[in-house]
């Protein structure tokens, strides 16, 4: 799988990226409270539940979303340029600005990856 940038998508042993992998979404969001460096850039989140996950300020640029669980999310504060979320359930899921709804739908019928408006 390729991210959107051509960069392969990361699943490595990051201590914040393992959180979200292990479902410790408190855990994740107590250590992003309290400053902790996080880089999931192109990171693959491929069928997780990632339900009441604090993604403001994150940068999620290139990930991909397949069947995850979005429902909830507030994802208007976080960057999701490149992300898919094909097939991924995002009822009750706040989006950024940037993002259209057609860009939005396209990505989760069709696993396009998600351009925002310039």
């Amino acid at each position: 799988m390729i991210a959107s940038n051509n960069a392969p998508l990361v699943k490595n042993d990051d201590v914040m990226y393992r959180l979200l992998r292990d479902g410790q979404i408190a855990e994740f969001n107590q250590k992003k409270a309290q400053g902790a460096k996080i880089d999931l850039v192109n990171c693959d989140f491929r069928g997780l539940d990632l339900r009441g996950l604090d993604t403001q300020g994150l940068d999620l640029g290139g990930c991909y979303f397949r069947q995850a669980d979005l429902r909830g999310v507030d994802l208007s504060k976080a960057r999701l340029e490149g992300a898919s979320i094909h097939a991924t359930k995002i009822a009750g899921a706040y989006f950024p600005a940037e993002l259209t709804a057609e860009e939005i739908t396209l990505s989760l019928l069709h696993g396009t990856r998600m351009r925002y408006i310039k």
